[in-house]
């Protein structure tokens, strides 16, 4: 027999029994060196051919940039965080001094434009809370918690979690006014079932308070503004 047109057969092999394979044996390509440095891939943007190792560098710095990227972007946050940290002592401090609940609702009102520069807010209050001057500044609303104009906040009202979405129309309206560019805002219950009311901070940009956004902070500050308001 021509041993030179003789064919050899070999199993089938599938990339799943190669990948554990080399899984298992991690030393491999140091075993076979020669192997390693002939080996040839191709490069996804110039359309050449790469080795092996080029491409494995080609990976760790695309996973750099996105591990730098994510660092950024937590150092930020943890930034933010501590900012709205000092800025809630400061808020705190303000209010255990108030000797109101007229003082505390003006206390609130400057915080919120110079210290927390939220673009608009409102604090809606029920008339059962007693020492409150009716309609006496554009940054409240004292109603009746019947009152018709507050219903396109009913499911919000039932609950006792902030809630951040788009502004809807009507309930953007009542809050900051018709003709507002108010595009998304949070609203915060103070107290159980807002059991005060709540308050409302608007948002210029559509995508500013989202159902995704973290409420921590503003279920904290709902919590102070309450307590506050319950005190005195």
């Amino acid at each position: 027999m021509n041993t030179l047109t003789k064919h050899l057969s070999y199993p089938e092999i599938s990339d799943e029994s190669v990948a554990e394979y080399l899984r298992s044996n991690p030393d491999f390509f140091e075993r076979n060196l020669t192997l390693l440095s002939g080996l040839k891939l191709p490069h996804r943007t110039t359309g050449g051919a790469i080795s092996l190792v080029e491409r494995q560098l080609d990976v760790l710095r695309q996973r750099n940039t996105a591990l730098e990227a994510r660092l950024r972007e937590l150092v930020e946050v943890a930034r933010e965080n501590d900012r709205l940290a000092t800025r809630i002592q400061t808020l705190a401090l303000l209010l255990m001094r108030a000797r109101s609940r007229e003082e505390v609702i003006d206390i609130l009102d400057e915080q919120l434009r110079e210290g927390f520069s939220v673009d608009q807010a409102a604090l809606v209050l029920f008339d059962s809370v007693p020492g409150l001057a009716q309609g006496h500044r554009q940054f409240v609303r004292v109603v009746h918690r019947e009152d018709p104009a507050i219903g396109p906040f009913k499911s919000f009202l039932q609950s006792s979690s902030p809630r951040c979405s788009r502004a809807r129309e009507a309930q953007r309206d009542f809050l900051f006014g018709p003709g507002t560019d108010i595009q998304s805002m949070a609203l915060v219950p103070l107290g159980p079932r807002s059991e005060f009311g709540f308050l409302a901070i608007g948002s210029r940009k559509p995508d500013h308070f989202q159902p995704s956004k973290s409420i921590d902070f503003l279920a904290r500050l709902g919590e102070l503004i309450a307590c506050a308001l319950s005190l005195r």
